[in-house]
């Protein structure tokens, strides 16, 4: 009776963390990035587009992948143009970030609000770091 009832919770166990994993499996992006992003880029993405530029259905994102971690540990400044508008800008840097807490960020952006840039392993954000113009 015993291993029938470890067994069942063991059961329910899995089903929790496989759920939890399906429903948001960049939890902690989202976390991380309704701390340090979203005063500026709002909790959906979309900013306050007169002033900052969209994170949601953004084709920068697309087309700069390779950049954003740089962008997010070193800020950004200049005119960038998102989904044809121009934006000017200032974005602070967030050099406290660990690597994997902007590996984390820029999975949960590139996979939310109708973006679809797909994964981005550590990595690859560890070898982009190594490579920013600072």
């Amino acid at each position: 009776m015993k291993d029938k009832i470890i067994g069942l919770f063991l059961l329910l166990l899995a089903i929790v963390i496989a759920e939890s994993c399906q429903s948001n499996p960049y939890k902690q992006g989202e976390a991380l990035y309704t701390n340090f992003c979203a005063s500026c880029h709002q909790a959906g993405g979309k900013s306050f587009e007169k002033l900052m530029p969209p994170l949601a259905q953004s084709d920068y994102l697309t087309e700069h992948k390779a950049d954003l971690a740089c962008i997010i540990r070193y800020g950004l400044e200049g005119e960038i143009t998102v989904n044809g508008k121009k934006y000017n800008a200032v974005m602070g840097e967030l050099p406290s970030l660990k690597e994997v807490e902007i590996t984390n960020i820029i999975n949960y952006i590139n996979n939310s609000w109708g973006n679809n840039n797909g994964y981005t392993p550590l990595k690859e954000v560890q070898k982009s770091l190594e490579n920013c113009d600072k």
